[in-house]
């Protein structure tokens, strides 16, 4: 019996053919970044390797050719680096590239071998005798150019046995399509398909809150006798979340003294140095799923060391963090050497990409610093230690113990996570990280977080609502605290709250509100139900206090939606059916007249604001009619800006130093 990736076995069928035809084998590239960077717009290449690299990825294993990307990344949504025509032209460039070099990348071994399969009848028929039985594992995780190979290693035979979890499919992103499982019986009629229901691992409990996750999914049948209820925790910042994870392993640690019976997961890589900090600090042996081979090369640790005492911004030092150091990549530099060195430097650089998406204003000094203590927890590799791995890593193993931290908003699901395909990835991802823990599970989250030299207030994972109602409900039959959540869903979903008026402010909220709940994956109602919104339209908050006495707005979601909400209210008058609100609201300003203003002035702060979006829209900055109230009163001091119309104490705070000193600069 042969085992093997997909890779390897086709790499080992086609030196064979290689071998028998007496051809000389071509250079494999181990890495695409070689080729590539020279094909970027020079001032592209420190920025956008990493991305335009990952994008002919995507694209191979789709079996997308160069001609057809532009078209087919369009239809399926994909936001490229640079205009798909110029990665279009990029990807032509780098497989005529190859083909001059004679060079082959690793998805080419795939493309290649089927081909061979295909045209080469002796061949063909030697391997799939050879091969008679096929058996592939996570099969949710094949890409379409994988399932092309398979096919021709069947030959048309139906011999073939696989086993995937349709939940479990998290590498969408890469290319892999699950459809390949989800409809096996369409690809392969006549198939037996076996459902198999039953699960060795984890407790009913532990089943029960990792289905939530999938809102409403029948959980698996447990094998396993009952165990505790998991647990979820809320703590004060990220250090104080760490240190109870900390006790927490501690309190949990097996009678026989075993540390490697848990570990903590988190979502992306940038979490894990507080978590392993806090660790140590408890005298706890600590094991990472990260490997140090790539900061023990000198040249790495050069570029690393010449960060340490710069406090320039990272931005500035990306071209440190390339391979050539700022020189052209000549023809006869592609070497093994070149190849490791080339991507250890990719490594480095997908780091860097990580943490300036936490950490946009970075410095270089401070991103040496993080690095520093990655590599320190890499270097902790003792046989008996807790693990510290993010979701995707953690996909395969399992533990008696696991602690899922940092079930915030932006993490879990990630920021850029905002198509439905992706959000529904994220849903299985989390799935995947509360489906490992055997017997306990422990989940948290922090109200502030430090990314970097960055720290910001956080809010629970809205997912984390569904969660906790599967353990407060943990007594009960599934199919009855299922039908209840249902049931209390449908009735939120049709309160209506008598006498909401027929205002086009309603039809704005109510459009506002659906845009939430689309981007976040979950129901409107979540977001804020009807009564909220007709007493958002009675109480006409003009202020962040005046939110507070809105029912249903609480501090968590005043602070989350307030500055939407007061600009979208800011854009209409009230209606005359909406009560007074109790305190005094803010006198309206007078109004001002667009014509009357200094049209520069105005475009200046049309400008200014659009720099201060955040991938936001534009009104959430501030409205065109404080925009113009501001043009008019010039204000000076912050207690003149808070007297604008739309400008509250949170807006003041966040934008009122930066404002008042360009609102002078324009003289």
């Amino acid at each position: 019996m042969a085992a093997g990736t997909f890779h390897s076995v086709a790499y080992a069928q086609l030196r064979t053919l290689w071998s028998e035809r007496g051809q000389r084998e071509p250079d494999l590239l181990g890495n695409k970044h070689y080729f590539v960077t020279p094909l970027l717009p020079r001032d592209r290449r420190t920025t956008d390797v990493l991305d335009v690299t990952s994008e002919i990825e995507w694209a191979k294993a789709r079996r997308i050719p160069p001609e057809a990307y532009a078209g087919r990344a369009e239809e399926l949504g994909r936001t490229p680096p640079m205009s798909p025509s110029t990665i279009a032209r990029i990807y032509r460039d780098y497989e005529d590239k190859k083909v001059e070099k004679r060079t082959v990348d690793f998805d080419d071994l795939l493309d290649q071998c089927a081909r061979a399969l295909r045209g080469d009848r002796a061949f063909g028929d030697a391997q799939r005798w050879r091969f008679r039985h096929l058996y592939v594992d996570e099969f949710q995780d094949v890409n379409p150019l994988q399932f092309t190979l398979l096919a021709a290693w069947l030959g048309g035979s139906d011999d073939l046995c696989v086993v995937g979890d349709p939940d479990q499919a998290i590498y969408g992103w890469n290319g892999a399509d699950a459809d390949h499982l989800n409809r096996f019986d369409t690809h392969f009629p006549g198939a037996t398909l076996v459902d198999l229901r039953q699960n060795y691992r984890s407790t009913p409990q532990v089943l029960r809150t990792a289905a939530a996750a999938l809102r409403g999914r029948t959980p698996m049948e447990a094998n396993r006798p009952s165990g505790p209820s998991p647990t979820v925790t809320v703590h004060a910042d990220d250090r104080a979340e760490a240190a109870a994870v900390a006790r927490k392993v501690r309190d949990t640690r097996g009678s026989d003294g075993s540390w490697s019976r848990q570990a903590v997961l988190v979502r992306t890589n940038a979490q894990a140095d507080v978590i392993v900090g806090a660790l140590r600090e408890a005298d706890i042996p600590v094991r990472t799923r990260t490997g140090s081979s790539v900061f023990d090369r000198p040249d790495v640790k050069g570029a690393l060391g010449s960060l340490s005492h710069s406090s320039r911004p990272l931005t500035d030092h990306l071209g440190d963090l390339r391979s050539d150091a700022g020189d052209d990549l000549s023809d006869d530099e592609a070497t093994p050497r070149n190849a490791e060195r080339a991507a250890a430097f990719a490594h480095l650089r997908t780091l860097a990409d990580e943490y300036l998406s936490i950490e946009p204003s970075g410095t270089a000094s401070g991103f040496e610093g993080w690095v520093r203590g990655q590599v320190r927890a890499a270097y902790d590799d003792s046989d008996d230690a807790v693990d510290v791995a993010t979701f995707h890593a953690a996909k395969g193993l399992e533990w008696e113990a696991v602690h899922v931290a940092g079930l915030e908003q932006g993490l879990v699901p990630i920021a850029h996570a905002r198509e439905p395909a992706d959000l529904a990835e994220e849903r299985r991802l989390l799935y995947v990280a509360l489906s490992r823990a055997e017997i306990g599970l422990h989940l948290s989250w922090a109200q502030q977080r430090t990314f970097g030299e960055r720290t910001s207030k956080r809010r629970p994972s809205f997912w984390l609502e569904d969660i906790e109602h599967a353990i407060s409900n943990l007594d009960k039959p599934f199919e009855q605290a299922e039908q209840a959540r249902r049931a209390s869903m449908a009735r939120e979903r049709v309160q209506k709250p008598a006498g909401l008026p027929d205002h086009p402010v309603v039809e704005e909220l109510r459009t506002w509100r659906l845009d939430q709940a689309r981007a976040a994956d979950i129901e409107a109602y979540k977001v804020f139900s009807d009564v909220t919104l007709a007493s958002l339209v009675a109480v006409w908050p003009t202020s962040p206090d005046d939110l507070q006495r809105v029912a249903g707005i609480g501090p968590i979601k005043a602070d989350r939606f307030g500055d939407d909400l007061l600009a979208i209210l800011g854009r209409h008058e009230r209606p005359a059916t909406a009560a007074p609100p109790a305190s005094a609201p803010r006198a309206k300003a007078p109004a001002v007249d667009p014509d009357d203003l200094d049209p520069e002035l105005v475009e200046a702060l049309r400008a200014w604001r659009l720099e201060h979006t955040d991938g936001k829209p534009a009104y959430t900055v501030f409205s065109n009619a404080t925009m113009h109230e501001l043009a008019a009163a010039r204000p000076t001091t912050t207690d003149e800006l808070l007297a604008i119309s739309g400008i509250g104490p949170a807006k003041a705070e966040r934008f009122g130093d930066e404002l008042l000193a360009f609102l002078a600069e324009q003289g």
